[in-house]
């Protein structure tokens, strides 16, 4: 792993642990951030050894978002031409997208465990993670609607397959802030934590629990119901026994049977 600006991560007992270490900048998202993630998940999708992904914040919030002083450098570059200020923010809106993106197809399951801000981009971040996860008292808001703009790095697009079209529309036409108890009744969350603590060790150890299962079951499952957002059923059936023609004759399945019989606990290749 290399040395990152923005974040710091660490790999242990199958798990890379993905930490936004900016706390003195509430976490905001900077030119490095956006860079980094993807090559972050470039290493996790290619590093066999990783089975499951945990993001965090360091300090007492998750993320406030993308940086203001990242925007206004964005802002200062463009000059008269309607159409190449036009071009030039198009890139780079697909540019951002890109780095989240990275975390939505990833093949690991990836998990978010969010304490106090969860804002604007941090939304769109977390809307990309397979599972969310935080503590009672986080706060979290679509807040790209108070600085004049609609949100354009994947909350309205993702955010209304996890909790709702009409829940998503509430949110992201007033920008008001939901604390996690409110985030799980809707399941923008699965489950909520009294603090910051509680909520790491409890996501670390389904993350671990995660990883002690078959890597090839693991990623089928994960193919399986990111192919679903976008198809029909009678689509999905049709991949799913063509991809498990192929993966049914893993010896995972076999492992895992054995195990199963003798009552012990499955080992896998990575």
């Amino acid at each position: 792993m290399s040395d990152y600006k923005a974040f710091n991560v660490v790999l242990a007992d199958k798990v890379a642990h993905v930490v936004i270490n900016r706390p003195e900048k509430v976490n905001a998202m900077n030119a490095d951030f956006w860079r980094e993630i993807i090559d972050i998940f470039r290493w996790i999708d290619d590093t066999d050894e990783v089975r499951a992904v945990v993001i965090s914040g360091a300090g007492k919030h998750f993320s406030s978002g993308i940086d203001l002083m990242m925007l206004a450098s964005v802002g200062s570059q463009l000059g008269p031409d309607v159409g190449r200020n036009a071009e030039k923010l198009r890139r780079k809106i697909l540019e951002l997208q890109a780095s989240f993106n990275a975390v939505d197809n990833c093949r690991k399951p990836v998990l978010a465990a969010i304490q106090g801000y969860c804002l604007g981009g941090a939304i769109d971040l977390i809307s990309a993670c397979d599972m969310r996860y935080s503590t009672v008292d986080a706060q979290f808001s679509i807040k790209e609607i108070d600085i004049g703009m609609a949100a354009d790095v994947g909350t309205l697009q993702r955010l209304p397959r996890i909790i709702g079209d009409g829940m998503m529309r509430e949110l992201a036409f007033t920008g008001r802030t939901i604390e996690g108890e409110e985030a799980r009744s809707m399941g923008l969350v699965n489950r909520t934590y009294a603090d910051a603590d509680a909520l790491l060790d409890g996501v670390m150890g389904i993350a671990r629990e995660i990883a002690s299962k078959s890597p090839v079951a693991i990623r089928g499952t994960k193919e399986m119901i990111r192919y679903m957002r976008d198809h029909r059923v009678d689509d999905g059936l049709e991949y799913i026994a063509t991809w498990n023609a192929a993966m049914l004759q893993s010896a995972d399945l076999r492992v895992a049977m054995t195990a199963h019989m003798s009552k012990q606990k499955p080992e896998f290749a990575d």
